[in-house]
């Protein structure tokens, strides 16, 4: 899939600009975007999601999170949920990417990062700008990971700054599975009881 990109024409950037910082680019382009949202999405009520955003298939947003793609693109993968009060944005060239299956726990913020197919952001976790959060890959609950990381394929980081802690046990890694499969489900139940009127109104 395509994603519109920063146009530099679209940015605010000259001396007689209304914005008290005129030498501070502004993608007015980005702003005016529309989210795509594919039809079985769930996105709960007061979530916000703006910009260069795409909510693919079965994915979730959950109650209280902001999906900001006001500059580069925020990309949410099929079956991917992210768990209420999260936060996914972008920063100057680093896009937002969840890939398939992935899961954020309550409270996570992923910042212009990509998180691999089947990774869990476990609660409060924070992943910062540029970091590679490998297929698989658990980031336990509170760690911070630092900008630039290369976290591995099926790994155990935490702390803060996060570090590797091992390697995930099979009985992990289907832990994972279970979380994204339960918010799927959870997100078609409540699709069917609220409907996607709220959701259509984010594409308008």
């Amino acid at each position: 899939m395509s994603h519109p990109q920063p146009n530099p024409k679209s940015k605010i950037q000259n001396p007689k600009s209304p914005f008290p910082y005129p030498d501070e680019s502004i993608d007015l382009d980005a702003i005016r975007t529309k989210p795509t949202i594919d039809p079985t999405a769930w996105v709960a009520q007061n979530a916000v999601v703006i910009g260069r955003v795409a909510i693919k298939a079965h994915a979730s947003i959950w109650y209280n999170c902001v999906v900001r793609g006001d500059y580069q693109y925020i990309e949410v993968g099929e079956e991917t949920n992210v768990q209420d009060g999260s936060i996914l944005h972008v920063d100057h060239g680093c896009p937002c990417i969840l890939g398939k299956r992935v899961s954020l726990g309550h409270n996570a913020i992923v910042h212009a990062a990509v998180v691999e197919d089947g990774a869990l952001i476990a609660i409060g976790a924070t992943v910062l700008s540029g970091c590679v959060i490998g297929a698989g890959a658990l980031i336990a609950a509170g760690a911070v990971v630092l900008e630039g990381t290369q976290v591995p394929p099926h790994t155990l980081w935490a702390g803060c700054p996060a570090k590797q802690i091992k390697e995930l046990s099979p009985a992990q890694r289907q832990r994972l599975a279970s979380t994204y499969q339960h918010y799927v489900n959870n997100g078609a139940a409540y699709l069917a009881h609220y409907g996607r009127e709220h959701i259509d109104a984010l594409m308008r």
